[in-house]
């Protein structure tokens, strides 16, 4: 009797999806200075320190049994099981995700979506939320939220997935649970001390754009392979995936720039990251399903609507201090209805076997409803979900969410982490009449309290002389 042949794969697809997975990883970092640069300088480490702790703790989750809770091939309607705990069985069988590649390629690079997505939603407790329990929180809210939503959505066996809802790199997953879930942690903790104030307005600006920019730009890089390797092949609707995820990008970035100098009358680079990220999160439900020209059309919606949604916080009176909610809950909300008017079947069916009924341009009027389906319950359960962890976590002895008010004030870099991201040197020169010039005196300061009220100020951290 002959033995089962083993499954075999297309060593470029495997090859893509693990680039593909690279490209997400760096994504995580620049989240972390994209957040950085728009906080002030004495939290600007903390927030880079948030984004990589995300990957390290939702790698060890996901080892444990957040790829299993989500993955199994026997999940129900809501959850997966722990079958494959501690990644048990994971290894060559034909995935979950697609029969082109194994199990264990699939795994890292969903991986890397689960790490990234609480990155996401934990901006909007920059500057005031304690390290400790927010890395605790992370590694249940992967549990009982990102897993969750992601199980409906992507698994076979999930409900939305068997309604037929359109999400090709989660817009729902990835965007609508990260944002709405930063609105319930904004909620919880509060402002900033100060914040709303006119007199401390100044002091909320963002710090460092060149920061900011180069967040963006590790964002938009990673994007080609968050979007471009979510068909989990090296094919024509992969690169169509990238065509459509950079144009709407681009798109965003000029709307949102645009809209800002009709008020300012000046080019800001601020603008111009903020409507590129609305974009990229606009896109991503849509980029497998819809053409370059419907891609322009979600860009340039994605774009004005989610800039119109970071007015929410004044009017509602709630601190997203870095407007998680706006971009990311608003943009992945508009961003799966509009997949539902702009999906095309024969943009599906370019990798040669995916087939869809398509959206209102292949007159398939029922999408909007599934994806408004999927999209609010998303957005409900992340955020009333959120909400109870962070509430319950907050009345346990030793894991209050908020930092004091001294501890606020001074910096979380200082008072959490004991380092700092910049440092200034203070030297004295002396210079002969030959032009030589010679050190009398070095004094490098760390800076950690350059926001305060009363001004800037500094703590000597080494000091020598010459």
């Amino acid at each position: 009797m002959d033995a089962p042949k083993a499954p075999q794969y297309n060593p470029g697809d495997i090859a893509w999806v693990l680039v593909s997975s690279a490209l997400v990883w760096i994504m995580i970092p620049g989240i972390g200075y994209f957040y950085s640069g728009m906080a002030r300088s004495k939290n600007a480490l903390s927030l880079i320190m948030c984004s990589v702790l995300s990957l390290v703790i939702v790698s060890v989750q996901w080892f444990i049994w957040g790829y299993s809770l989500t993955f199994s091939k026997t999940a129900s309607l809501f959850i997966g099981n722990l079958d494959n705990a501690f990644l048990r069985g994971v290894l060559g069988e034909p995935s979950v995700g697609s029969s082109a590649v194994p199990d264990l390629v699939f795994c890292i690079f969903q991986c890397m979506f689960a790490a990234l997505t609480p990155a996401l939603a934990i901006g909007s407790a920059a500057e005031r939320g304690r390290l400790l329990p927010m890395i605790i929180f992370i590694f249940i809210w992967s549990t009982l939220v990102y897993d969750v939503l992601a199980c409906w959505t992507w698994n076979p066996n999930g409900w939305s997935f068997i309604l037929g809802t359109l999400d090709y790199a989660g817009g729902t997953p990835v965007h609508i649970s990260s944002g709405f879930s930063s609105l319930a942690y904004a909620l919880v903790l509060g402002k900033r001390q100060g914040h709303g104030s006119i007199r401390q307005a100044q002091e909320f600006k963002p710090h460092n754009m060149s920061n900011v920019i180069l967040g963006t730009a590790f964002l938009w890089f990673g994007w080609f392979g968050f979007n471009g390797g979510s068909g989990l092949a090296s094919n024509l609707r992969a690169a169509m995936a990238c065509v459509v995820t950079n144009l709407a990008a681009a798109v965003g970035a000029i709307t949102w720039m645009c809209i800002d100098y009709r008020a300012e009358r000046k080019f800001s680079a601020l603008g111009f990251c903020s409507g590129a990220v609305a974009g990229l999160v606009a896109i991503t439900p849509a980029a497998g399903f819809v053409g370059p020209g419907p891609s322009v059309a979600i860009g340039f919606l994605g774009a004005v609507l989610c800039n119109r949604a970071v007015y929410l916080k004044h009017w509602l009176n709630y601190d997203d201090a870095l407007d998680v909610f706006a971009l990311h809950g608003v943009g992945g909300y508009v961003g799966s209805v509009l997949t539902g008017i702009f999906a095309e079947s024969y943009i599906a069916a370019l990798d040669g076997s995916t087939v869809i009924a398509g959206g209102w341009l292949n007159g398939h009027w029922a999408q909007v409803g599934y994806q408004l389906a999927d999209a609010s319950a998303g957005a409900a359960w992340s955020f009333f979900v959120t909400y109870l962890i962070l509430i319950i976590m907050d009345k346990i002895p030793g894991l209050s969410l908020r930092v004091d008010t001294e501890t606020e004030i001074r910096g979380l870099d200082a008072a959490e982490i004991g380092e700092v991201a910049y440092y200034h040197v203070d030297k004295v020169i002396t210079v002969n009449p030959n032009g030589e010039q010679t050190v009398v005196k070095e004094q490098v300061k760390q800076v950690f309290l350059q926001d305060h009220p009363q001004g800037h100020q500094t703590e000597p951290q080494d000091m020598s002389s010459r």
